[in-house]
């Protein structure tokens, strides 16, 4: 059964996710790291140009809420991410693509794409991934180390503590042998 991409999941390259008998790559740069949620029969770290990791995402359900909205990632413009991917066996695309927008478009703060990305072993493959929508009210642009700290001290949503979310992401990071300065330094605020 075809995939319908219309609303506000439309992929704007317009190639649409590829082909149903194909297997899918999954780009991962938040919590999809360490948490998929989906079966896969590859991951590879990959390079994804065009966009950074960010935490520029007012989350008002998983690691806040309304009254009190936590920060979390989101793929911005500008810069290269270095992440995961994940192939996708074609038997689990269609299940997993439902899981990922269940998962990642709650508000619809992200725009669902396929993107090119570099694995680590040289392959150049398109992957599905979910870049911010810097027109959505919870676009939170660019903030400081300081009010970062300051919002994922004290915000907790339906997928637990900020705290826990982004420090986990910070130690993840590094087990990828990879360094973010700005996140370590708001993660040294977390502990003052």
């Amino acid at each position: 059964m075809a995939l319908s991409f219309e609303g506000p999941t439309d992929i704007a390259d317009g190639r649409g996710i590829s082909r149903a008998m194909d297997d899918l790559w999954v780009f991962g740069y938040g919590s999809l790291i360490w948490r998929p949620g989906f079966d896969f029969t590859e991951r590879l770290q990959a390079r994804l140009g065009g966009y950074h990791r960010a935490l520029c995402v007012r989350s008002h359900v998983h690691r806040g809420t309304p009254e009190k909205p936590g920060l979390v990632f989101g793929l911005d413009r500008g810069g290269s991410c270095v992440g995961m991917a994940f192939r996708v066996p074609a038997a689990e695309r269609d299940p997993t693509i439902a899981y990922l927008r269940e998962r990642e478009l709650v508000t619809h703060v992200y725009r669902e794409m396929t993107l090119p990305v570099r694995l680590t072993d040289g392959r150049s493959v398109r992957a599905l991934t979910y870049v911010v929508d810097r027109g959505h009210s919870q676009y939170a642009g660019r903030v400081t180390v300081e009010h970062a700290a300051a919002v994922v001290q004290r915000s907790h949503g339906q997928s637990g503590a900020n705290v826990d979310y982004v420090t986990s992401a910070l130690d993840h990071i590094h087990e990828m042998g990879l360094r973010d300065s700005w996140l370590e330094q708001v993660v040294a605020h977390l502990h003052r």
